[in-house]
């Protein structure tokens, strides 16, 4: 049984002993290399996962090739394309690992199991969801009304954790600024 995963999940709702074994059942270990993608851009997202060690980003690829970096996800965080997974469409974005990952993997079709097999399976799914949707919110909202070094500040305080694991180019394209004005940013705040 993996402690950690259990621990999340019983974070949101009670479990049984029986519902304990029967969700470890279903995640599958599965191991990742430095930049292995757990779901590329254009591909079906069909499983959730739960990263038991290492460190994940998303991207976009715009027309000229460029990555946009848009979220990190790391140890004991979940990590998939919801709108993807949800609906079964391409992803419109991918998901690479930054650091060799252990990922715990639940496929669709189990995760349904899951909300109707486990008492409170449906309570656990919803509160994940509320959690991610007033997260999409901020980052939008943060995207389109907020300055550079506003994003900055916040990305400090979500991930200051993340900033010795992230190249400087990854934090750049996330706060929405080339690697020159990143630099600005953090010479002025240090003053």
């Amino acid at each position: 049984m993996n402690q950690q995963l259990i621990d999340n999940i019983s974070y949101f709702i009670r479990l049984s002993e029986e519902e304990k074994e029967w969700i470890s059942a279903r995640f599958i270990p599965r191991n990742y290399n430095k930049g292995d993608f757990f779901l590329r851009e254009g591909q079906v997202c069909r499983e959730v996962g739960f990263i038991e060690k290492g460190l994940v980003r998303y991207f976009v690829t715009k027309e000229d090739g460029e990555d946009l970096t848009v979220d990190f996800n790391k140890e004991l965080e979940y990590t998939c394309n919801y709108a993807s997974f949800l609906d079964h469409s391409p992803s419109s974005s991918s998901i690479q690992c930054i650091e060799p990952c252990t990922i715990l993997c639940i496929s669709y079709d189990d995760l349904q199991q899951l909300y109707t097999h486990v008492a409170e399976g449906q309570k656990f799914g919803r509160l994940i969801c509320e959690y991610l949707y007033v997260l999409a919110i901020h980052k939008v909202r943060s995207m389109y009304s907020e300055q550079p070094e506003q994003r900055y500040l916040q990305f400090l305080d979500s991930y200051a954790d993340l900033v010795p694991r992230l190249p400087q180019y990854y934090i750049s394209s996330y706060v929405g600024v080339k690697p020159p004005s990143l630099s600005r940013i953090r010479k002025r705040l240090a003053r």
